[in-house]
């Protein structure tokens, strides 16, 4: 069964971290871009960050550069992202998504989402 399934969400005060996993089952997660994506209460989707097949290049919405990274390990299928300094702009469900076609934004396979909340 293709499936993506995050975890590590939680409560965290402004300034501190949290790690997300996003395990993959069904595929590779290694031979496909992937991303992860957050919506806000009450907003649309918001691109995160992504990390390409093949060299890993990543990238990183302007929002979370220099605060965010996102990685992969490959023998455990699994996608992270590492939240440092986190704001409580940050607080969203996060989402991993696989991309259908390297670089175009556009998902076929999505997780269930897990809950950021940034609150002191």
């Amino acid at each position: 069964q293709v499936q993506l399934v995050e975890s590590g969400g939680g409560l965290v005060q402004p300034g501190g971290s949290l790690r997300l996993s996003c395990e993959a089952s069904g595929f590779a997660l290694s031979m496909y871009a992937m991303s992860w994506v957050r919506q806000s209460s009450g907003k649309g989707l918001e691109w995160v960050s992504d990390i390409d097949s093949g060299d890993g290049a990543t990238d990183y919405a302007e929002s979370v550069k220099g605060r965010f990274t996102i990685s992969r390990d490959n023998a455990k299928n699994t996608l992270y992202l590492q939240m440092n300094s986190l704001k409580p702009e940050d607080t969203a469900v996060y989402y991993c998504a696989k991309e259908k076609v390297a670089g175009t934004r556009e998902y076929d396979i999505w997780g269930q989402g897990t809950q950021v909340t940034v609150s002191s």
